[in-house]
């Protein structure tokens, strides 16, 4: 029998936190897009939705609001299908559809909202269509359960 425990999502959580620690703040100032596929792949076990967990919680926690965006394939690959399947479902993961690029559809968003993009991806083969991308990439690395996020004030030319 599949579980049926509510899972509570990103969104709700901020919006809890930031309604009791900050009654002031439009929930959406700082908006980070998250490369859903690039967190979920991080590490060496295979697709986790556990990553996608910790990394939002984290940005929650640095005053970020997180949108995460996954490719199709993803719900294949991930390791708790059902857990995935009901964050798509409560609209705390978008999916981009099917037969389509997610990297797209992560720079578009990440444009229209002047938000930050949290990937590891270089998003080279985009690099004309998205110059500013560069410049707004978050960076991460997951150890131990714990997630470290950088943003350099200037990116490096590498």
């Amino acid at each position: 029998m599949p579980d049926t425990t509510p899972l509570p999502s990103a969104r709700s959580i901020y919006a809890q936190i930031q309604a009791e620690a900050h009654p002031e703040r439009v929930m959406g100032e700082k908006p980070a897009v998250v490369d859903g596929s690039n967190v979920a792949h991080f590490g060496e076990t295979g697709a986790s939705v556990e990553n996608i967990g910790l990394v939002c919680d984290k940005l929650i926690e640095q005053g970020w609001d997180p949108i995460v965006i996954s490719d199709a394939a993803l719900r294949h690959q991930i390791d708790n299908g059902s857990a995935y399947e009901r964050l798509v479902r409560e609209g705390t993961i978008v999916q981009a559809p099917a037969g389509t690029d997610a990297d797209y559809f992560n720079l578009s968003y990440a444009r229209r909202l002047h938000a930050h993009i949290v990937s590891n991806d270089r998003f080279r083969d985009r690099e004309q269509a998205f110059p500013e991308a560069r410049d707004r990439i978050i960076r991460y690395m997951i150890v131990d359960g714990e997630v470290v996020l950088e943003q350099r004030a200037k990116q490096r030319r590498d």
